[in-house]
């Protein structure tokens, strides 16, 4: 998970699936994170430099893993090495369409850059909560359902 700027409702939603189905989760940080007390969940510190933690989940992520993250460029990353990543607000990434959104993506930076677009993602709230929490519990489905 990268942990940067995952909300704190999001964790809590994926500590409560890793103690309920018994599943390891690793969050990844650029600051220290205090530990937790289920050794089903761990953390790594990386270092401040930028896309540290993106960088470390990248070389580290395996087929078939879940990683939690907004970074699009990340997702991508995630998805070529036959992972899934999932945003905080429940938008699953994958082959099908980390590419579209990643294009997406670069033409809106490109737009805020220029000043012709301003502002950015809305406020996240329950919906966006109960969207991710749906869309987490499919993925783990999935996946304990996977021979």
């Amino acid at each position: 998970m990268d942990a940067d700027a995952c909300p704190q409702a999001i964790r809590d939603i994926v500590f409560r699936a890793s103690r309920r189905l018994n599943v390891p989760v690793c969050y990844v940080a650029n600051r220290a994170i205090a530990p937790h007390p289920s050794p089903l969940i761990t953390s790594v510190h990386v270092g401040k430099e930028l896309d540290a933690a993106d960088e470390h989940i990248a070389r580290s992520v395996e087929r078939d893993d879940i990683v939690v993250t907004a970074d699009i460029p990340l997702a991508a990353k995630v998805v070529a090495k036959e992972a899934v990543a999932i945003d905080p607000r429940g938008e699953v990434y994958t082959d099908q369409n980390v590419g579209e959104r990643l294009a997406l993506r670069n033409l809106l930076q490109g737009l805020r850059a220029e000043g012709m677009l301003t502002g950015g993602p809305s406020t996240f709230g329950s919906s966006a909560r109960s969207r991710f929490a749906d869309a987490f519990d499919r993925l783990l489905t999935e996946r304990i359902r996977k021979p």
